[in-house]
């Protein structure tokens, strides 16, 4: 199954994110990780489940990439940072690599000011056509996903907000750039280079 609803959970989470890359580095034992996500809450969940979705989520994406990557989230500025996650998001989801591969990058390249629900609902239908084992989510799962993919998309640089989501020009990190490169992550660069 190509399509999964994993990313309901919401945004990139950047500061969770460095929290997890730094304990990834340190090489944290299972004993150092329960202290860090239960004892000390350092992923400020409401409470012990959200906290153990929360690090799955994260986890899920980091472990996708290299060490790398991880000090680039740990150590990188706001905004390498945050392109590290997304880049570490894209590869996770193909949901939102795709979106961005096959609806944004033509937004663009038509000069379209903004992305709409319609352009979402209408992704959501090719991808069942691409992937028949996609389940047949609700309305309010599709809905969820696309608040969070705009979520992802503003946070990342590419829509100036997500009430009007007009387009924006980005300028990604080179330092993730760079990463993406010499460890062959072609298919995250080519999805997260749309923007002119």
């Amino acid at each position: 199954m190509r399509y999964r609803a994993d990313i309901t959970a919401g945004s990139l989470k950047v500061p969770e994110s460095r929290e997890v890359a730094a304990l990834s580095l340190s090489n944290a034992v299972e004993a150092q990780w329960h202290e860090a996500i239960h004892d000390k809450n350092v992923l400020q969940a409401r409470n012990p489940a959200t906290a153990r979705r929360l690090l799955l989520l994260i986890r899920g994406r980091l472990e996708l990439m290299q060490p790398p990557l991880w000090r680039l989230v740990r150590d990188g500025s706001m905004e390498t940072a945050t392109h590290a996650v997304f880049a570490a998001a894209v590869k996770h989801s193909h949901l939102l690599g795709d979106f961005l591969d096959l609806v944004v990058r033509d937004q663009y390249r038509m000069l379209a000011e903004r992305l709409t629900n319609p352009m979402w609902e209408g992704y959501i239908e090719q991808c069942r056509e691409r992937d028949p084992e996609m389940p047949q989510w609700s309305d309010s799962t599709v809905a969820r996903l696309r608040s969070s993919v705009f979520q992802m998309l503003a946070q990342a640089g590419y829509l100036a907000d997500t009430r009007t989501r007009k387009l924006e020009t980005v300028r990604l990190a080179s330092e993730v750039l760079t990463y993406l490169r010499d460890h062959g992550e072609d298919h995250v660069l080519r999805c997260i280079s749309v923007s002119p």
